[in-house]
């Protein structure tokens, strides 16, 4: 299961589970779609490819929830 990370490790912008936007790599590193285009959707960390999150729904973020782990390294 996807950790869902709630933040662009880049500029620290939110990114909610249940919201579109959010990009992530094969190691689940999470950029926001306009950090992920400045890259040119290459993850700074490990050089992979950084492809659209799924979103997560309201209802299954209650069961499952979202990690509240930042990991802005601004």
């Amino acid at each position: 299961m996807l950790e869902m990370r709630p933040d662009c490790e880049r500029c620290g912008t939110d990114l909610p589970a249940h919201v579109g936007g959010a990009f992530i790599c094969s190691f689940e590193c999470t950029f926001c779609a306009e950090c992920a285009d400045d890259m040119d959707e290459r993850c700074p960390n490990c050089g992979g490819e950084l492809l659209d999150r799924p979103t997560r729904s309201k209802k299954l973020l209650e069961k499952y929830p979202a990690s509240s782990e930042r990991k802005h390294k601004g």
